[in-house]
């Protein structure tokens, strides 16, 4: 089963690279926004679905890296693709600066900690305007590079794909998940807690603040309202949910339904996928706390690396 999946992945990946000289404008813009989530939703996954310490921030990270490549490209002239970089260790430093004080938190404390989080980098975006452009936002220089950035979207869901896939099947992830499951029993076991979660707190910041510095340049403008809304932790959180939290593939598959599915209920009903993420959650609560990858996993104990 493995050598399968192995030949499915490259021959989606050869497709996917190829996509862009056959697709439309939309089909290209549409495959950007789809990655984007993927990588979203894995990088949330790092942390809350193998920790089990659920953020409800992590959008925070995203607007950070938004805010911080923004500002690099449009104040030092950096380009674009170093400036998502420094977008994601901007993130990584955020996170490590909040990461110690907030991780001693635990369950909703945790996830109240985050959103104020998300709060506090919203509203000192706005406060220093003079270097964010504050309300009014931060307008980058005009660039036509949709099948570029196509590309680095695409790089960043493989990279936090394979990393999640790498972190699974390792010593490492086995503890994280051993302090999902009990973190009193971890200690005990002498896993060192604290420096764990750290470092998957670390790694699960940074991919969003790649992907917020692509989502700056991609738009050409950001303002606060566009980067720090609650509305894209929650929609990563229902993707990874719905997919399977901590599972490699389940994000993936969580991202990709989900997303087509916004799209054509929003085609045809401005408000209703609102409604539909909302409900969608209420049933993987009640009906599927371990998502589509985590049932099958329980019931025809499959591999870790699904």
């Amino acid at each position: 089963m493995k050598w399968v999946i192995l030949g499915a992945l490259v021959l989606g990946l050869g497709l996917l690279g190829l996509y862009p000289l056959v697709a439309t404008g939309y089909g290209v813009r549409f495959m950007l926004q789809l990655f984007m989530w993927v990588a979203l939703a894995q990088s949330w996954n790092l942390i809350s679905g193998l920790t089990g310490y659920v953020s409800f921030g992590h959008v925070a990270f995203f607007g950070t890296g938004a805010y911080a490549a923004g500002i690099l490209i449009a104040v030092h002239g950096w380009h674009w693709a170093w400036a998502s970089l420094g977008g994601g260790a901007a993130s990584a430093v955020l996170a490590f600066l909040i990461g110690y004080p907030c991780l001693r938190l635990k369950g909703p404390y945790f996830a109240i900690a985050m959103l104020g989080l998300n709060e506090v980098m919203r509203v000192l975006v706005s406060y220093f305007e003079g270097l964010t452009g504050g309300g009014l936002g931060l307008s980058l220089p005009t660039l036509y590079a949709s099948v570029e950035i196509y590309y680095a979207m695409g790089l960043t869901a493989l990279a936090v794909t394979a990393l999640a896939h790498l972190i699974i099947t390792s010593r490492f992830g086995l503890r994280l998940m051993t302090i999902r499951e009990d973190e009193v029993a971890a200690e005990a076991m002498g896993i060192n807690t604290a420096r764990h979660k750290l470092y998957a707190f670390l790694i699960s910041a940074f991919a969003p603040g790649v992907v917020g510095g692509l989502f700056a340049r991609d738009q050409g403008y950001i303002e606060p309202i566009a980067v720090f809304p609650l509305a894209i932790t929650i929609t990563m959180i229902v993707m990874a949910l719905f997919g399977g939290k901590g599972t490699i593939w389940g994000p993936v598959l969580g991202a990709a339904v989900l997303f087509v599915l916004q799209e054509l209920v929003w085609a045809r009903f401005l408000y209703l996928h609102q409604a539909l993420f909302g409900a969608i959650i209420i049933l993987v609560v009640l009906f599927m706390p371990r998502g589509i990858l985590g049932v099958l996993q329980q019931r025809y104990r499959l591999p870790r690396y699904v």
